[in-house]
């Protein structure tokens, strides 16, 4: 912590905040991701703005009250204020730099910003690897580099975890007897990581990715240089591509059951896909949704049998087979409607709803690498079998890579082959 913050109580928060002209406050908690990922930003941000604005920390757990007071659920919570009175955005979570940027020269004068930002001077970090992507692959692959001492810098635009830490319940990763939600398993992933001394960039902006000379430009200001790369980005929930879902996308329609399922208690929803993913969150969102209505293109699922048996247990779930969607509307608020077209007839019908789920597929993020990687017909990166891209030093791992069957333990297993491959060639 730089000598720009102070961390205060409860008690000092009248004089140290709204006694004074502009403040920024930070609510953390201890063993919280996203408060260390902020930490560094936080400190960053102190020595070019704290000349103009008192930056301040408070420790959420011990001033419960406070918090209360001022609405903040969850950590870290940032809060900006001028003579007194909160302004500008209330940022929590994965936060970026630019939003912290943003809103801190939101409080400035002209020329106090363009001096606040003249003190910004980009440097360079130099490690053996960089890993972009902290999902399984990734994680796995800064574990086995740590181990054996290879300096290692691990990218990622989100918090550590990946697409598993917004999976309810994963029930078939080795090593545990009861299911794990995602989101407790990516964390063990982290700290095991951490704990081995790999480095973390977390919730930050990648600017240019240069594959050749394997360097990644951070938030604008830091430009890591590595000896050699890996490729861990994941993928994304695919969409459909159909009207109305772009203009409802988080507003009606959702692709993360554990992120929004919550939001339905009591209501109906209807589940668009017939695959793994379909199936399982489905049966999370049952928990809430008082009626399910799943949509399948085909006369029967695609999802193992051991979700499909589960899923026969539940007598709030629906299924339309041979059915595809054509269209989503939104009449108001949690009344939606999906147009499906019965694929046997032709026939179309209008299905009213409080909300919609699509689970589809995914696809591979790899926007950033431009068309130098040599991709498969999908789209997915292709490697030899130590994980190594057409392109010298740079490997690709996990569900950004072509695969047969895209699951956490082979994503693991890609992160492992990678880190071991670059550990005997570096």
């Amino acid at each position: 912590m730089t000598n720009y913050i102070k961390e205060i109580n409860a008690d000092e928060f009248q004089k140290e905040v709204l006694d004074k002209p502009r403040a920024v406050v930070d609510f953390y908690s201890t063993e919280c991701p996203p408060c260390e990922a902020l930490a560094a930003k936080y400190d960053a941000l102190s020595e070019i703005y704290g000349e103009y604005i008192t930056f301040v920390k408070i420790f959420r757990q011990g001033n419960r009250e406070l918090a209360a007071q001022l609405d903040v659920t969850g950590s870290p919570t940032v809060i900006f204020y001028k003579n007194g009175e909160p302004v500008g955005d209330k940022l929590g979570g994965g936060i970026l730099r630019s939003d912290l940027m943003r809103n801190l020269d939101a409080l400035l004068t002209d020329e106090e910003r363009e001096a606040a930002h003249a003190k910004i001077i980009p440097y360079e970090t130099e490690t053996d690897v960089v890993v972009l992507g902290g999902g399984p692959a990734g994680l796995t692959a800064g574990i086995y580099l740590a181990q054996a001492h290879v300096k290692t810098i691990l990218v990622d635009t989100a918090l550590p975890g990946g697409y598993v830490a917004t999976t309810h319940q994963v029930s078939n990763y080795p090593g545990f007897i009861e299911p794990q939600a995602g989101m407790m398993l990516s964390h063990y992933m982290s700290e095991q990581a951490k704990a081995n001394g790999v480095e973390f960039r977390a919730a930050v902006e990648v600017g240019n990715v240069d594959l050749e000379n394997k360097t990644v430009t951070v938030d604008g200001v830091e430009t890591i240089k590595a000896r050699k790369m890996v490729i861990a980005t994941g993928s994304r929930p695919r969409p459909l591509g159909l009207p109305g879902e772009k203009e409802y996308g988080g507003n009606g329609i959702s692709y993360c059951a554990t992120c929004d399922a919550k939001y339905f208690e009591g209501k109906e929803v209807i589940v668009i896909g017939g695959g793994n993913s379909a199936i399982e969150e489905t049966q999370f969102i049952a928990k809430f949704a008082k009626k399910i209505t799943i949509v399948h293109q085909f006369d029967h699922f695609q999802a193992n049998k051991v979700a499909q048996e589960e899923l026969k247990k539940l007598d709030n779930v629906e299924v339309l087979f041979e059915h595809e969607p054509r269209e989503f509307k939104k009449y108001g608020s949690m009344d939606m409607a999906v147009v499906a077209e019965d694929l046997t007839t032709g026939e179309r019908k209008e299905i009213r709803t409080n909300g919609i789920f699509v689970f589809v597929g995914f696809l591979p993020n790899i926007e950033a690498f431009g068309d130098k990687l040599a991709v498969d017909q999908w789209g997915y990166l292709t490697t030899d079998a130590e994980m190594e891209t057409n392109i010298p030093g740079v490997y690709a791992a996990g569900d950004v890579k072509t695969k047969a069957y895209r699951q956490i333990t082979t994503a693991v297993a890609d992160g492992t082959i990678a880190a071991i491959a670059i550990s005997k060639k570096l």
